[in-house]
């Protein structure tokens, strides 16, 4: 990949704290979210970043226009101000799961916009309507929002190194958003960014998150190109990235648990597990908590091991496939990479095959990193059947992404989100 300082525009605050200015992703908040948010500051970067909700489709026009001109006032009146110099952002969050104290390191940068292959790789698929609104906000407010998640290896730790040295002193910002700690340290000095780039130039960036904003970055370069506005220099021709070594101790995948409805009347996870016979079962009662964490503790019972719980039962059923031919045979289009992955087996061989007799039409799914909140949604008797998986590994993504294929939808959840806010890419 090809990367790129750039001069961003950021808050400016007496004493550098924009908690009250920065946002999750656009994609994640809800409309009260988003007035939560403003109530708290109504220069939060939601006012701009979030114009309407959901932002699953283009909405009015209005809508953007006035995102843009609250932007251009918020530059005008100094709220956000451009670096000095261009740089490249080293970025921490600091955060806690399950008791332990993580930090992720990021690098923030424009990465070269092109379509996927070589230099950017993809592992979802995306969606119409999303890729709409965020075109339109793009070509309002000429300024990139939030930053795409990106993965990189990082052979040696090269750049590692380069990025550790880099953060001294003071950071430029910080903030706390959900219970994660922000900082950001501009780095302008032009020989560190010469090395970085170079470290990385063979390393391709893997979109981790933002499938959607990255295509619009290449959708809005193209049609600057095709008439004739730019050219190869031009700052529309980078995306603005948030990359994390793939190796980072920080880095966390958490499974993305399933919570299914809409089954018939008489379905019993007895029944679904008996009309699974290419896996082996065993019953487990988990303890209290245990299954917060339900990734960890099915690692307990080796790779692949997958737990279901139904709505009247007190038992977890943990299982394993134990004949992997079984998915080439049903999914004979798909690569083997695509065909190893624990949500691939899930959705093949037990939601779309062994739970199609209790299935009236395809079930409601819901999504969640909780396990031990799909289980009591069943407890509960508001869901029928819990499925909890083992977190995707990052080498299972990669191996997805370079394959060319995508993986099934809610595959990963990168814990924690990139905050929106604490610097903006200009594109014009």
């Amino acid at each position: 990949m090809e990367i790129r300082p750039f001069r961003g525009w950021r808050y400016r605050t007496d004493d550098g704290d924009v908690s009250r200015l920065i946002a999750p992703p656009y994609d994640i908040l809800s409309a009260q979210d988003k007035a939560d948010l403003l109530r708290a500051d109504e220069h939060n970067i939601v006012a701009v970043d979030l114009p309407h909700v959901p932002p699953k489709e283009l909405g009015p026009d209005e809508a953007y226009r006035a995102a843009a001109d609250r932007l251009a006032g918020w530059k005008a009146s100094g709220v956000l101000a451009a670096e000095d110099a261009p740089a490249v952002y080293v970025y921490d969050q600091t955060y806690t799961w399950h008791r332990r104290t993580y930090t992720r390191r990021a690098m923030i940068c424009g990465v070269r916009a092109t379509e996927f292959g070589r230099d950017v790789l993809a592992h979802e698929a995306t969606f119409a309507g999303p890729k709409a609104d965020r075109l339109r906000l793009t070509e309002c407010t000429g300024m990139q929002l939030s930053p795409i998640f990106g993965v990189y290896n990082d052979p040696g730790g090269t750049v590692a190194g380069l990025l550790d040295g880099a953060a001294v002193g003071p950071c430029v910002c910080r903030g706390a958003l959900r219970g994660v700690e922000e900082k950001l340290w501009a780095v302008s000095d032009a020989r560190t960014v010469e090395r970085i780039a170079a470290a990385l130039a063979e390393q391709p960036a893997i979109v981790a998150d933002g499938h959607h904003r990255y295509l619009t970055a290449v959708a809005y370069r193209e049609a600057l190109r095709a008439a004739g506005e730019i050219d190869e220099g031009h700052e529309a021709n980078f995306a603005l990235f948030a990359l994390v070594a793939a190796d980072h101790p920080g880095l966390l995948i958490l499974p993305s648990h399933r919570v299914l409805r809409g089954l018939k009347a008489e379905f019993t996870v007895e029944a679904l597990v008996a009309n699974a016979p290419a896996f082996s079962w065993q019953a487990v009662c988990p303890a209290d908590g245990d299954l917060h964490d339900a990734g960890g503790f099915l690692a307990r019972f080796g790779p692949g091991a997958m737990g279901l719980f139904g709505a009247g039962s007190d038992r977890l059923w943990v299982g394993r496939l134990g004949d992997p031919s079984a998915m080439a045979a049903a999914a004979p289009d798909q690569v083997d990479a695509w065909r190893r992955l624990d949500v691939a087996v899930l959705h093949k061989l037990l939601i779309e095959r062994a739970l199609a007799p209790w299935a009236v039409n395809a079930p409601a799914i819901e999504y969640t990193p909780d396990g031990q909140a799909a289980v009591a949604a069943c407890r509960s008797g508001s869901a029928q059947l819990a499925a909890c998986l083992q977190a995707t590994p990052i080498q299972a993504v990669e191996a997805v992404a370079r394959s060319g294929s995508t993986m099934p939808h809610k595959s990963t959840y990168f814990y924690p989100k990139i905050a929106a806010g604490m610097v903006l890419k200009p594109l014009r």
